[in-house]
């Protein structure tokens, strides 16, 4: 049972790296440093979707890191 929810955690672990570099680079932390970000931009289509998935895969990492600990 260990061996599978590891090979899962590594599997999860992957994917949510991979979602998190996908992702497009916004302007906020360019404007805390004098860029201008006075513009407002929402998630829409294939955006907002990679950034649920990026939230489920995080969610899954934490259960998986939790479920592997009280695995004998």
């Amino acid at each position: 049972m260990k061996t599978i929810l590891s090979v899962a955690h590594i599997a999860v672990s992957i994917l949510l790296i991979i979602s998190i570099l996908s992702q497009q680079r916004g302007a906020a932390l360019g404007a805390s440093f004098g860029g201008t970000g006075s513009t407002y931009h929402t998630k829409r289509g294939a955006e907002k979707v990679l950034f649920i998935a990026t939230i489920i895969f995080a969610v899954l990492f934490a259960g998986l890191s939790v479920a592997i600990l009280f695995v004998k």
